[in-house]
C-alpha cells in the first residue's frame, strides 16, 4: 500500500458512495464513465487487499499446523 492509496475500509465506503450516486436519477451523464471508471479502480484495490489478507492468513495457519515452526 502506498501513502497515496486509500485503505480498505476508505476505498469500500468511495465505492459505496459511487453506488449510491450512480444509483440517483439525476447521475451527471459527463461523469458516468469517470465515476465507473474509478469503481473499477477501486473493486481492483478490494480484491488486492483481500488476496493479500489471505496469503497472510493461510501462512499463518499453515505455520499453527506445523509442529517443527515453533
Amino acid at each position: 500500500m502506498t501513502a497515496d492509496e486509500p485503505t480498505y475500509v476508505e476505498a469500500l465506503a468511495e465505492l459505496e458512495a459511487i453506488l449510491d450516486e450512480l444509483d440517483q436519477e439525476t447521475v451527471d451523464v459527463d461523469l458516468l464513465a469517470e465515476r465507473v471508471k474509478r469503481a473499477s479502480e477501486l473493486v481492483q484495490l478490494c480484491r488486492s487487499r483481500i488476496q493479500a489478507a489471505e496469503i497472510v492468513v493461510t501462512k499463518i495457519i499453515d505455520g499453527l499446523d506445523d509442529p517443527n515452526s515453533m
